[in-house]
């Protein structure tokens, strides 16, 4: 087992890449939706699920012939089938199948999670095992420590919304578009981030590794409805202010974990793993506190098929198949630790 195709299409990016080993990527393709989507100012299932079909084999085609390699010199199929938009799961998932029908190729399902846990493997220097993980994104907020490929324990998650909705959802409560983590980011790196008061929640330690992110979206309705969207300096505070209440719960939480687990190495993953203001505040917790901390570059935090491929290699390798009757898991949770 060597050369791997991943296809990745669990929300609103259509992508293929070819792995070898699980750490060379040949190609890594992907066909955004950013577009599709802006002026809803959020992900609409339906018009994901139709850009998916559209996009899906000219995308598996390109990542081919990036990686210079036909579907014959493949060893192996990884698709994420859970979790994410069900819509959107099943057309990567009948793509993948499809190829494994016709060529004989071995398939796997990759939990999304275990892909984003499996970016950092792509650079040349991976955290060992075992290490703490926070997992952020769009759709989730989680504490994980791997023990090795494949063999992870949640610690704990969001309650309600994940950094990153709550990162969007602000955003589009601000005027700012879709989508809006990016802008918020940029606009928050010249303001002051002490300027406005805003709610820390859960970070009492009877709250455990959980996360909540609801309440703090409330607190910025609650003073847009009270003071009105501002301009200027006067937004660039706000942002900051709102950014940094997300980035301290997420850094402070992580913190506790990796003393309380005995860790010393710490990785940081998915979308959210982007923001400037998270990726500084945890390489500064790092040093005060004695981890190291791995954060994949930008692209790879994203959603992206490289990392789905990289997390099916480990599995393949292992002996794990999926039957050609495997099917979309919207809502499988990573297993939590009792």
């Amino acid at each position: 087992m060597n050369r791997v195709l991943g296809i990745e299409s669990s929300c609103d990016e259509t992508a293929a890449a070819i792995v070898e080993g699980g750490r060379v990527v040949r190609s890594d393709v992907v066909a955004s939706q950013n577009e599709v989507h802006a002026r809803y100012g959020g992900v609409v299932p339906e018009l994901a699920s139709r850009a998916h079909i559209l996009n899906v084999v000219p995308v598996v085609q390109a990542a081919l012939d990036r990686a210079g390699c036909t579907l014959a010199e493949l060893d192996g199929i990884a698709v994420t089938n859970a979790p994410g938009l069900v819509g959107a799961l099943l057309v990567g998932m009948q793509t993948a199948k499809a190829i494994a029908w016709v060529t004989g190729l071995p398939i796997v399902g990759v939990h999304h999670l275990q892909g984003h846990l499996s970016a950092i493997y792509l650079e040349p220097e991976p955290p060992p095992m075992p290490h703490l993980a926070l997992i952020v994104s769009g759709g989730h907020t989680s504490l994980v420590r791997v023990n090795d490929h494949g063999d992870v324990v949640e610690l704990g998650r969001t309650r309600d919304d994940a950094a990153g909705e709550a990162f969007d959802k602000g955003a589009k409560l601000l005027g700012l578009g879709y989508p809006g983590g990016v802008v918020i980011d940029r606009l928050a790196r010249t303001g002051d981030p002490k300027a406005v008061d805003l709610p820390r929640s859960m970070l009492a330690s009877t709250h455990g590794d959980d996360f909540s992110f609801s309440g703090l979206k409330t607190a910025l309705l609650h003073h847009v409805r009270a003071t009105g969207i501002p301009e200027g300096q006067v937004l660039a505070d706000l942002c900051a202010s709102y950014q940094a209440a997300i980035v301290e719960v997420l850094v402070r939480k992580t913190r506790r974990a990796a003393r309380r687990e005995g860790l010393r190495h710490v990785q940081v993953c998915g979308g959210v793993a982007a923001n400037s203001a998270l990726r500084a505040g945890m390489l500064a917790a790092g040093a005060e506190d004695d981890f190291r901390v791995y954060i994949p570059p930008p692209a790879r935090c994203t959603d992206n098929a490289a990392m789905i491929a990289a997390a099916g290699y480990h599995l393949l390798v292992r002996g794990e198949r999926a039957g050609l009757d495997l099917d979309a898991s919207p809502s499988a949770p990573l297993p939590r630790r009792a």
